[in-house]
């Protein structure tokens, strides 16, 4: 049996910017949290969904965040304590 593969957990968020040429989010408050993911593989198709649904809005953008690289900068692993 083998050895299930680490979580490398990633988020996906998005919204409109204020311009397009920057990460500038016109309102927070409506940003949309699409999900938390447990590898880039997963993101990447939450990411690629909800970038086509909204193709037709330039202002709008979906962003993948590597949040195993926050939890621990170094190694991309969560610390227990």
């Amino acid at each position: 049996m083998s050895e299930p593969s680490p979580q490398m957990l990633h988020l996906v968020i998005g919204g409109e910017l204020e311009d397009v040429s920057g990460v500038h989010f016109r309102d927070l408050g409506k940003v949309h949290f699409v999900g938390a993911f447990p590898n880039y593989r997963a993101a990447y198709d939450a990411w690629k969904a909800q970038a086509q649904a909204t193709i037709d809005n330039a202002h709008m953008r979906y962003f993948i965040l590597h949040a195993h690289r926050l939890l621990d900068p170094v190694t991309g692993e969560q610390h227990h304590g």
